[in-house]
């Protein structure tokens, strides 16, 4: 039963549903892994059953943004989704990352390409700033103006570290997604196995499919663009070409059962989507968690506690406090050496959280001054700070709709990015 429940773990995604309506960034690598990427999307959406609106996206990516680095996008927000009582943090490694998310296998080890290109994607991600002045809320059941940040993180320095990493999700963001109807599971195995632009469609689909039998027409090019993140100055043929690409590889997987780009008039083009079996197969069973498909397990092995002992502990203490006590253990394995600890490391961290879960103690000095530290190594500075004020006033200081955003081409763009460029 764990093994199959870690394996239903691992395939799993989850996607946030405003945010699959478009691209993140463009596709194209050469322009989306430039620092101070500012990115331009839009869809439509119903504020009532005639009322028909555009809601327009922007992203801001001081350090660039690729369209791989959604794949760690909804894979971490899957894993922290799937524990038992989801916070809107994770404590976790690498290493149990990128296996849960079926990136690597048990026989990986640290310090290789996977886990570089993992700690350059948070890195990129963490910088992201999202605006949308049509974004969906589930909570409060109406599309508002947002602006969010995906999350912050704190990591060891020194990436050869044993120690969890802390992803702490924006508050807003994670609320949003967090709420039953803000979010959608997908299956992060078909979704590995695609090329970007036809992962950005799978999402879509995968958004839209299960509730309607056919989406009979969308415009070509708000598919190549806004959907997929092509670039608007590719010729209509090929967009067709590369669209077509796309529909043909969910077809080949069983997602859609037909599809077709179709022309209506000179220079018009539509996109036919139908399902496929692919949803109909959907396991729709809910995921039960175990002990051992908490991140906090892998730490606690490697700390040196067997499997039973290490399932008591995650069973009897609140996860954020065994995640604290388990960071100190590990740091002071690392900082002193073993010699550190009277007894054992095992013993420090059992008698340090039971202690600490009765109040009776506080994290040690030099934790606190090493989080300082981290701490320091990883915020923005005060003058970043300062752009992102001024950006956030410029763009939503008065209501400027999409179709006057077009017209005014890059101009707009070329200002922002100077001022991330003159401020980073």
């Amino acid at each position: 039963m764990a093994a199959k429940s870690a394996q239903a773990k691992r395939t799993t995604g989850v996607g946030q549903l405003s945010l699959v309506e478009h691209a993140l960034c463009p596709l194209d690598s050469r322009s989306s892994l430039v620092d101070n990427l500012v990115f331009d999307a839009e869809y439509h959406y119903y504020a009532d059953s005639d009322s028909k609106r555009s809601a327009r996206a922007r992203v801001f990516c001081p350090l660039g943004l690729s369209a791989a680095d959604e794949l760690y996008l909804w894979g971490l927000l899957a894993l922290t989704l799937l524990q038992p009582n989801p916070e809107p943090e994770l404590f976790a490694t690498p290493h149990w990352c990128l296996r849960q998310l079926g990136v690597i296998n048990q026989m990986n080890k640290r310090g290789g390409r996977q886990y570089k290109q993992f700690a350059e994607a948070i890195r990129r991600l963490s910088a992201v700033t999202y605006m949308n002045d049509g974004f969906y809320d589930p909570i409060r059941e109406e599309h508002r103006r947002v602006s969010f940040r995906f999350f912050s993180y704190s990591l060891p320095v020194d990436l050869e570290s044993s120690r969890s990493w802390r992803i702490a999700w924006d508050p807003i963001f994670f609320e949003m997604v967090q709420a039953a109807a803000g979010h959608f599971r997908f299956d992060l195995a078909v979704y590995r196995e695609l090329d970007a632009a036809s992962r950005r469609l799978f999402l879509f689909v995968s958004k839209v499919l299960p509730r309607r039998s056919h989406l009979n027409a969308l415009r070509l090019e708000h598919v190549a663009v806004n959907i997929l993140g092509f670039s608007p100055s590719v010729a209509t043929r090929d967009m067709k070409v590369k669209v077509s690409k796309c529909l043909q590889n969910l077809i080949d997987l069983h997602v859609l059962s037909d599809a077709e780009v179709f022309k209506t008039a000179p220079g018009r083009y539509f996109v036919r989507l139908s399902r496929g079996p692919y949803f109909a197969q959907k396991s729709q069973r809910a995921y039960i968690a175990s002990a051992e498909d908490s991140p906090l397990f892998e730490t606690l092995q490697q700390i040196g506690f067997e499997e039973a002992a290490a399932a008591r502990l995650i069973a009897k203490f609140p996860t954020r406090l065994l995640s604290e006590w388990s960071d100190i253990t590990q740091a002071a394995i690392e900082r002193f050496g073993v010699s550190y600890f009277h007894k054992s490391p095992m013993a420090y961290l059992v008698d340090s959280v039971t202690k600490a879960s009765t109040g009776n103690r506080t994290a040690p000095d030099w934790w606190q001054d090493l989080k300082r530290a981290e701490r320091q190594e990883m915020q923005m500075s005060v003058e970043s700070q300062r752009v992102f004020t001024q950006i956030r006033a410029e763009l939503f200081g008065d209501a400027t709709d999409v179709g006057e955003s077009a017209k005014r081409g890059n101009t707009q763009l070329a200002s922002v990015s100077q001022i991330l460029r003159n401020g980073l």
